[in-house]
């Protein structure tokens, strides 16, 4: 009897065992890695829910949880109390990504939490942080495109812009969209016109719309919105007057597809998500340095929707884009910056 219950005992432990491993493979990322203890914290100047600059770094951070088990929290600034969030942020996580220019007092602020690895998204220090990278986008590249697009879209010869506010980095936008309708104005001959305005605003829907009727009064029938949720009003008076829009950061055909004939992304959720994952290595070489995401990487580009997506631009006219990314990529075409 003592030698069944002692046999008995170890089949217990055995099944104890077997369950204790499974616990543990059940605690590995969908990639099939263990877990990482990583914290992130993801801090945005406005707030989520654009469809475009903020959402896409979102995208970004959920991937990290989801594939590389990164702990994730988030801070929405409101377009307020930046530096405080910062400080608030670094004290609980240990990656700190902050998305807008906004943030332009991280180079005091990082210094002052050396453990804390930090990644500034859409701008960068005037010098190097030993614990920050800053990560700046080709925006100029790839609106070189949605000018050339839109350009060839127009019927008026009168193509528009509106931007959130007049800064460097939105008329980085503007001045590849300008270029790109002029090298279609130069390549057939078609004589183009480029009006732009400001909305002053990112979050403020009826701004966008007064700004886009407004460039619309002045003959534009494809606008080009850099204005983040404040560009959904110009989707809005678009399809008001019977014109197109192109979006911005992200593909938002999906919005209105019937209006937005492409959009000119930056891929920040996928810049964010391959730089994480390189601390989360153990790689820290990118720390101190500047990235500038283009179009050579394919971080800088054209989106036309998804598959079954009604399309206004033509094969013709995607032909054209994807020589003319192909000669950016390869440095034969010079886009204007103002960087």
């Amino acid at each position: 009897m003592k030698k069944w219950i002692a046999m008995l005992l170890a089949v217990a432990m055995m099944l104890s065992l077997m369950l204790l491993s499974g616990c543990k493979e059940d605690a590995k990322t969908d990639e099939g890695s263990e877990k990482s203890d990583v914290s992130l914290a993801l801090v945005v100047a406005g707030s989520f829910g654009d469809r475009s600059f903020y959402d896409s770094s979102k995208a970004g951070a959920e991937r990290l949880e989801k594939d590389l088990g990164v702990k994730v929290s988030y801070i929405e600034c409101n377009n307020d109390s930046h530096t405080t969030q910062m400080q608030n942020a670094a004290d609980k996580a240990d990656i700190v990504v902050c998305v807008g220019w906004e943030f332009y007092e991280i180079n005091i602020v990082a210094p002052q939490y050396p453990d804390v690895k930090w990644i500034w998204i859409d701008n960068a220090t005037e010098e190097p942080v030993a614990n920050l990278l800053n990560i700046t986008y080709a925006q100029n590249e790839g609106s070189f495109l949605a000018g050339y697009i839109a350009a060839a879209m127009s019927t008026s010869g009168v193509v528009g812009a509106v931007g959130g506010e007049d800064s460097d980095t939105i008329n980085d936008f503007i001045v590849g969209y300008k270029q790109g309708a002029e090298y279609y104005e130069t390549e057939t001959g078609k004589a183009i016109e480029v009006v732009s305005n400001y909305t002053n605003s990112y979050d403020d829907p009826a701004l966008g719309k007064n700004c886009a009727i407004a460039l619309n009064e002045q003959g534009a029938d494809v606008i080009f919105q850099i204005a983040s949720a404040a560009g959904d009003g110009v989707f809005e008076a678009a399809k008001e007057k019977g014109i197109y829009a192109i979006g911005v950061d992200a593909d938002q055909k999906f919005i209105d597809e019937d209006v937005i004939i492409c959009s000119m992304k930056k891929e920040v959720g996928n810049s964010i998500y391959e730089a994480v994952k390189q601390f989360v290595n153990g790689d820290t070489s990118l720390l101190g340095t500047t990235w500038v995401a283009g179009m050579d990487a394919g971080y800088v580009g054209i989106g036309y929707g998804e598959e079954g997506s009604v399309q206004q631009v033509t094969d013709e006219i995607k032909t054209a884009v994807a020589a003319l990314a192909d000669q950016i990529a390869k440095g034969e075409i010079v886009v204007d910056t103002t960087r």
